[in-house]
């Protein structure tokens, strides 16, 4: 699912968007992927490491990413079926599909998947993703993996 969010990413960087949006897609993209792993029997310290956190960030962030350039592409009004043809092989145009279909199963939310999936197989608008996406209300970044006791102390704080 790195390549998703690496997508994304790319995306964010075809608009001209700079690297603080990167990095709120990327910390949002590891909550998500976080979310959809743990409801699939996933351990949580699995997401934070290397091949997790890791991954996730050369692949977002390395032009040697098919992902991140396929996401340029599309970003600078290019159309997914012809960036990814450009490009080559790029996974998370596929896993794309097969995530959102998996997540909406199991009840989990992943707003930059959604969002990537109405891009890549809906015909949707690249920037008013984006503005959706960065117009999220904030929250708490752990409030995913949190009790409902400790979400309510939190919001006491």
């Amino acid at each position: 699912m790195k390549n998703i969010i690496a997508l994304a990413a790319g995306i964010s960087d075809g608009l001209g968007f700079g690297d603080n949006t990167k990095a709120a897609l990327m910390t949002r993209g590891i909550h998500e992927i976080t979310a959809l792993g743990l409801q699939l029997g996933a351990e949580m310290d699995t997401f934070s490491g290397l091949s997790g956190l890791g991954d996730l960030i050369v692949t977002c962030t390395s032009m040697h990413s098919r992902n991140r350039r396929a996401g340029i592409l599309i970003g600078q009004g290019i159309s997914p079926e012809e960036a990814v043809k450009q490009t080559g092989t790029v996974e998370g145009y596929y896993c794309c599909e097969a995530t959102h279909g998996l997540a909406q199963k199991l009840g989990v939310s992943m707003p930059i998947n959604e969002e990537l999936y109405h891009v890549l197989f809906e015909n949707g608008d690249v920037r008013a993703s984006m503005r959706k996406l960065m117009g999220r209300p904030n929250r708490h970044e752990c409030e995913h993996y949190m009790t409902a006791e400790q979400l309510a102390k939190l919001r006491q704080v």
